[in-house]
């Protein structure tokens, strides 16, 4: 019988943890915008489809990879958008409910914490990790990862660096597990996940849309 991979166990308690508390801050969109009553019973229900999501959860490296966390932070959306489905929610409401529950959720996060974690993603430093990053992604190590290229940005351009996704763990995991219909609301997360970092994300196509590639640029929002 399929297991959760080792690595994702170490931190099942936390990404449980993450997904009860999501489910929480659901409760009143999940009421108004699904029109669902039996929320206790769907927030079980998604428990219990996550547990199939954890299992299938692709390794790509583990530590090593800041792909992973990408994982392990939004894979949880998959079993929230197969259980909305399957009730007969429209896609269009799953897609602002996983959004709106998102946003909340980073909002718990203390605001100078996670502008603290916006400036270290945009530093120096982790560009340079970026850089390394994207070039041993080219090696495909893991099949199911993410293929990308890191954007110098030329003169004139009004971004301080981008990323190219020439492939994109999340699609492969969707079309290996019926989710492709879902797969959107995933891309979605990202504005909410970046903006509330103090980082604006541009971003114009995405290879769930059926581009080349999923064109992020990055740069820092104004500070009030």
């Amino acid at each position: 019988m399929p297991e959760i991979h080792p690595f994702y166990e170490t931190h099942r308690g936390a990404m449980e943890a993450a997904m009860r508390q999501r489910l929480d801050l659901a409760e009143a969109t999940l009421r108004e915008q699904a029109q669902l009553s039996n929320i206790d019973g769907i927030k079980q229900e998604v428990m219990d489809e996550f547990e199939i999501v954890l299992i299938q959860m692709p390794y790509v490296g583990g530590a090593a990879s800041r792909m992973s966390d990408f994982f392990m932070r939004l894979m949880g959306f998959m079993a929230i958008g197969r259980v909305l489905r399957r009730h007969g929610v429209p896609l269009p409401v799953i897609g602002n409910i996983e959004r709106e529950t998102y946003k909340a959720q980073l909002l718990t996060v203390p605001e100078a914490e996670r502008l603290a974690s916006g400036r270290q993603f945009m530093s120096p430093e982790n560009q340079t990790l970026l850089r390394e990053q994207a070039a041993k992604s080219h090696e495909e190590e893991y099949p199911e990862d993410f293929v990308y290229d890191f954007v110098e940005p030329a003169p004139g351009d009004n971004f301080e660096f981008g990323i190219d996704y020439k492939a994109c763990g999340f699609c492969k995991f969707a079309a290996g597990h019926g989710d492709k219909e879902i797969l959107p609301h995933i891309c979605g997360l990202d504005f909410e996940a970046y903006a509330t970092r103090g980082i604006r994300l541009e971003r114009t196509q995405t290879l769930a849309g059926g581009a080349s590639h999923c064109n992020f640029r990055f740069s820092r929002l104004e500070t009030k």
